[in-house]
């Protein structure tokens, strides 16, 4: 499946819940499949921290055969045949405001100023990123979603779909996620936070004013972010404890395991790994956007305005739901995706949960494990469909 972005441009200014206004601005689109005659059949997929719009199928060289490593991040859950069928469902991917892969953000200049915005651009908010994609909609229009879709933080933004826009929601798929970060996730993602703008290439988020880029920052960064999406049996199943290089029979390999001690560079497979990780996210991520959207996963929590009570929070919902969560993913545990259900079967909802046992810890969502692909193509096939012409 070839698939070409588009971009939407937006001339009326967006309020956002910090106060501030986003004068005009784009979104990065792709869709996929057809919209049906009424409109009936759209699903939209929001995404995590580090994805974007491109979510299936993979872009085109000049000959117009695919290019290799521009698969779309969910390629294995979305596209013909599999589990969200485009030969049924119209999917949109949005790129959020505020991200580093086309839609406004950081990066783009600042009318104001003519110069980046970087550290200038204004916070934002799971509930903004919402507001922005009902706009795309409008735009398209499409009143009424079939469904809202998507894990991490991507699952976070469909739950306050259901309850910003209640009546345009169907169905919410929510994935591998919560209602909240518990303080040990907002810890993580501060740690992170600090190692960006400690960097001394990064000048108060002007850096790119200053022609440098935090890259030491944001590879410590993805590092922490990495180990938390790992399970621990993952982990060690991978790397154990094994050095990069190991056989004492080789002079060579004996040579350079001597020099790393003698320098401190030990370097076991898990520390290759996580350096390896962190050098290649420097290379195409934003420090500013990491810093901004951490903060709108920070921040996310429908509960607080109810006095903490989920319950009473989760009472605007109309949509029906499907919940799954990881047994291993301790960053965002079943316990948190079970407080959802929980609340919602005390609206009286109508809530589909899978637990599944998977040894992937967080990064399962993305992962092709069968009992998961399938209990999604369960929901979509035999839940969704039945309201669909």
């Amino acid at each position: 499946m070839i698939v070409t972005p588009q971009t939407f441009r937006f001339t009326e200014p967006l309020p956002l819940r910090s106060g501030a206004v986003l004068p005009a601005y784009e979104l990065m689109v792709e869709t996929y499949g057809t919209l049906n005659a009424d409109r009936s059949n759209a699903v939209l997929i929001c995404h995590a921290l580090n994805a974007s719009h491109h979510v299936a199928g993979w872009y085109a060289d000049d000959n117009g055969q695919p290019l290799a490593r521009s698969e779309g991040w969910w390629n294995n859950m979305i596209g013909p045949g599999k589990p969200v069928d485009t030969d049924r469902w119209f999917v949109i991917g949005v790129n959020n405001l505020g991200s580093c892969f086309g839609s406004t953000g950081p990066t783009h200049v600042n009318p104001g100023t003519g110069t980046p915005w970087g550290a200038d651009f204004p916070v934002v908010t799971v509930e903004d990123w919402v507001d922005a994609q009902a706009r795309l909609l409008d735009v398209m229009g499409i009143q009424t979603l079939a469904a809202v879709m998507g894990g991490s933080l991507g699952g976070m933004q469909t739950l306050s779909w259901t309850l910003q826009y209640p009546e345009r929601v169907r169905h919410a798929v929510v994935v591998a996620s919560a209602p909240n970060l518990t303080a040990e996730n907002i810890a993580f993602n501060e740690v992170a936070r600090r190692a960006i703008v400690s960097d001394p290439d990064f000048h108060g988020g002007h850096y790119l004013r200053e022609g440098t880029l935090p890259r030491r920052g944001l590879r410590i960064a993805r590092m922490i972010g990495h180990i938390t999406y790992l399970s621990d049996d993952v982990m060690n199943e991978k790397f154990g404890r094994s050095l990069r290089s190991s056989d004492a029979d080789d002079p060579a390999a004996a040579a350079e395991l001597a020099y790393r001690y003698s320098t401190q560079e030990i370097e076991f497979q898990i520390e290759s790994y996580l350096r390896y990780q962190g050098d290649k996210f420097s290379e195409y991520f934003d420090a500013n956007t990491y810093l901004l959207i951490t903060r709108a996963l920070d921040y996310f929590d429908p509960a607080r305005a109810f006095d903490n009570n989920l319950t009473a929070a989760l009472g605007r919902a109309r949509a029906k739901f499907l919940l799954v969560s990881f047994t291993t993913d301790w960053r965002f545990s079943p316990a948190r995706s079970r407080e959802i259900v929980k609340a919602l079967l005390d609206n009286r909802r109508d809530v589909s949960y899978a637990e599944i046992d998977a040894p992937h810890g967080h990064d399962a969502f993305l992962l092709d494990d069968p009992r998961y692909l399938q209990a999604v193509r369960a929901y979509f096939e035999q839940t969704i469909a039945g309201g669909v012409a």
